[in-house]
């Protein structure tokens, strides 16, 4: 299972702080924590004015860059922003993200064509999201189309057939573990994620919600997650789930990261 670490974010209120304090200690020690969590890429999203975002995407990329080696997945709306900042990033990680709307796909696809870099592919258009699985097929299928005459294949896409909130689409699960089953038929090497606290928007018990839904993606074929790797409840399900699925032979992950105090730590 591929980690994204999520909570350099400046949606996030902490993170919006920091940001409008310059505060680079605060970014540098949550990118130091999601590192040492388990994280395999770093999401770093500015979520600022778009006048500002460019500025302080870069700036959030360099701190985070200097601090740990876990490679950048670098999050814009903004195909425009994405494509001048693309040049600081210092190691190969993942494009967030492309989609159907507008021109993301025509900027993003030609500045990754003839690297390994890789990319998070959304299923929507400039309709929106689909509340159906046949269209989140659809859209797919055109992305991977695009994507290949650039030479970027299956396996270099996360596919994230983008989750609707359970509480306004009680089908939201099922209709993701379907279009996920889907997709792999169709494409075996391509990545399924998800940004999966999505599912458990304005209900209680979030965590709840979002461990079971995590277990249940697992288990119907996703391969990454937009997550925090310093949730021990949510890493414990994830690496529990991986164990539960034959993905880790006798279950060393696992027992590992308890050991280490990773997972199952009192709080």
């Amino acid at each position: 299972m591929i980690i994204i670490g999520e909570k350099i974010n400046g949606t996030i209120p902490g993170i919006k702080k920091a940001i409008e304090a310059r505060d680079e200690e605060y970014i540098r020690n949550l990118a130091v924590k999601q590192s040492e969590a388990g994280a395999d890429y770093i999401d770093v999203c500015a979520g600022t004015a778009p006048k500002i975002e460019e500025e302080t995407l870069r700036w959030l990329m360099d701190i985070v860059q200097d601090a740990v080696d876990t490679p950048l997945s670098i999050d814009s709306p903004n195909p425009k922003t994405i494509e001048n900042v693309f040049p600081y990033a210092q190691r190969t990680g993942i494009i967030n993200s492309v989609s159907e709307e507008g021109d993301k796909r025509d900027v993003v696809f030609p500045l990754i064509k003839g690297t390994e870099w890789q990319v998070i592919a959304l299923t929507c258009d400039n309709n929106g999201i689909p509340s159906d699985v046949q269209t989140r097929v659809h859209i797919t299928k055109k992305l991977v189309a695009k994507a290949e005459k650039y030479n970027i294949t299956p396996e270099r896409m996360h596919i994230d057939p983008l989750v609707i909130a359970l509480s306004t689409d009680n089908d939201s699960l099922l209709k993701f573990m379907e279009t996920t089953g889907i997709i792999k038929k169709l494409y075996p090497t391509i990545k399924v994620t998800s940004g999966l606290s999505n599912i458990s928007f304005g209900m209680p018990l979030r965590r709840v919600v979002n461990q079971n839904f995590l277990t249940l993606a697992m288990s119907a074929g996703m391969d990454s997650a937009i997550m925090d790797p310093c949730n021990q409840e949510m890493m414990a399900a994830l690496l529990a789930t991986e164990a539960l699925l034959g993905r880790d032979k006798y279950c060393r992950k696992y027992a590992n990261a308890y050991r280490k105090g990773k997972i199952g730590a009192k709080k």
